[in-house]
């Protein structure tokens, strides 16, 4: 793998899309090119994001550049950390069966229920009154 080429892997969680770009190098991880300490200042989040790395035990070895939009920081996050475990099971197809035992593969499909007419919110009813 030259400089110049890398494997790219995109991942989504509720409305959030995140484009990973594993190129080599030394571990740096940029999102929308700020270091990705200050996009997520929560520990859980950068938690999240380093999983799919700790997993495959690749911390260190791959520079990652992630572009993402849409939701908000615990949907990026979600996001970036599908499209890191699905950017290093393109790279090798040994950390596959890894990810896949973790759940880092599958695409959480849970998004926001719509709201009905007559409710609330989704599924909040108006207090009933009797008289």
């Amino acid at each position: 793998m030259s400089e110049e080429s890398y494997i790219w892997g995109t991942g989504r969680r509720k409305c959030a899309i995140a484009q990973v770009r594993l190129f080599p190098g030394t571990g740096a991880i940029t999102v929308n090119d700020k270091p990705y300490e200050e996009m997520f200042p929560r520990t859980e989040h950068r938690h999240m994001i380093e999983q799919p790395l700790l997993a495959t035990n690749t911390i260190g070895k791959f520079r990652i550049t992630v572009k993402v939009n849409g939701g908000g920081l615990s949907g990026q996050a979600g996001a970036i950390r599908h499209g890191i475990a699905r950017s290093l099971a393109k790279e090798n197809e040994l950390f596959k069966p890894i990810l896949r035992k973790e759940g880092l593969l599958t695409r959480d499909a849970r998004v926001k229920e719509r709201k009905k007419y007559g409710l609330k919110r989704a599924r909040k009813a108006p207090q009933y009154t009797k008289r």
